[in-house]
């Protein structure tokens, strides 16, 4: 088998590079204050009860807080969050300061303003994944109600819909 076929984290990444994905912020309330990590991983798992999954890396400064909340909030981005998107993308960047708009939603987490939806989820179980952990999470509270279209992640970049 050709050398370039075995199974590789770059091989992996190159493959997932070709899978075009909607773009997802999560958050969270920690000791220190909100914290938030973009998502392209952002899964719905089952409708009966309503059950969502992300992954989240172990090395990444969200995931103590991700680890230790009981719930989360998960944002779906539009094409107009590209600064959004990488802002929380970006290491050590105050992902929370302007010109993030944000507030405080239910079950105390933080929800972006300007999404195209969002939903408040109690954590249930966080799942050892290589270097990441798989969350599981049941969602309480939502809005689908923003406008817009989505945005993507395609390439290691953000794309907007051709329409």
């Amino acid at each position: 088998m050709p050398s370039d076929l075995l199974a590789t984290p770059d091989l992996l990444r190159s493959v997932f590079r070709q899978h075009a994905a909607g773009v997802a912020v999560i958050t969270a309330r920690g000791d220190a204050g909100p914290v938030g990590f973009t998502a392209t991983s952002l899964t719905s798992v089952s409708a009966e009860p309503p059950m969502l999954s992300f992954g989240v890396g172990t090395g990444s400064s969200s995931w103590p807080a991700i680890e230790a909340t009981d719930h989360v909030g998960v944002h779906v981005l539009g094409e107009h969050q590209q600064e959004l998107a990488a802002t929380f993308a970006r290491s050590g960047a105050d992902r929370f300061a302007a010109p993030t708009a944000w507030r405080e939603g239910p079950e105390g987490v933080p929800l972006l303003d300007g999404v195209l939806a969002w939903l408040v989820a109690r954590v249930i179980a966080r799942v050892p994944a290589g270097d990441h952990r798989l969350v599981l999470a049941e969602v309480l509270h939502g809005d689908p109600t923003g406008t817009g279209r989505p945005l993507l992640y395609h390439q290691g970049r953000f794309h907007r819909l051709r329409g």
